[in-house]
């Protein structure tokens, strides 16, 4: 009789063992599918800001209910502006806005104007110059390019670095572009 008690009481600890291990996935898998949609959410509320622009490149990172902005823009407003909209993200707890205002400068907003046209107005890069959100983002700060987004190849990856190298005026271009190949 004993021993069946033993073997009963061992037996249900087992099984609420199992019903916890399955609560534990179960709130994993509602844990990542939350964090997802946080991060689809992020990226179509910084897309539709109205002032984001080809001269911005905003990043982010969720972390749960952490949002952390990255990046550099050029109007002080569109740091506040995509903070806000994070904010109110159902499921955002928190906002860390770590996004830089890129210095006003004559110099280099002239070196943005002949960095796009070099880049979008290119016959073989022109593909890339169609639609509101351009995939190509370009930084400015003191004279030095940054070059942010996604192509479609690792020659288009190229052929932006080499026009962007080609501007006049510039001490330094970075090309951070992803190669991410259209479907």
């Amino acid at each position: 009789m004993r021993m069946q008690a033993i073997t009963l009481l061992a037996s249900l600890l087992f099984l609420a063992s199992l019903s916890l291990a399955a609560q534990d996935v179960q709130s994993e898998q509602a844990a990542a599918k939350s964090q997802e949609r946080i991060t689809r959410e992020v990226r179509h509320e910084l897309l539709m800001l109205p002032y984001f622009g080809v001269f911005d490149y905003i990043g982010y990172k969720v972390n749960g209910g952490t949002v952390t902005l990255l990046g550099q823009v050029v109007r002080p407003t569109l740091k506040s502006d995509s903070e806000n909209v994070v904010k109110r993200i159902e499921g955002v707890e928190k906002v860390d806005n770590q996004i830089e205002v890129l210095p006003p400068s004559t110099m280099d907003d002239r070196l943005r104007i002949r960095l796009f046209r070099a880049i979008y107005q290119y016959a073989p890069l022109q593909k890339y110059e169609l639609g509101v959100q351009k995939p190509i983002r370009i930084i400015v700060k003191g004279g030095r390019a940054t070059l942010e987004g996604v192509v479609d190849s690792e020659a288009d990856k190229n052929l932006v670095g080499i026009r962007a190298n080609g501007v006049s005026g510039l001490f330094s271009v970075t090309n951070n572009l992803q190669v991410v190949p259209s479907k």
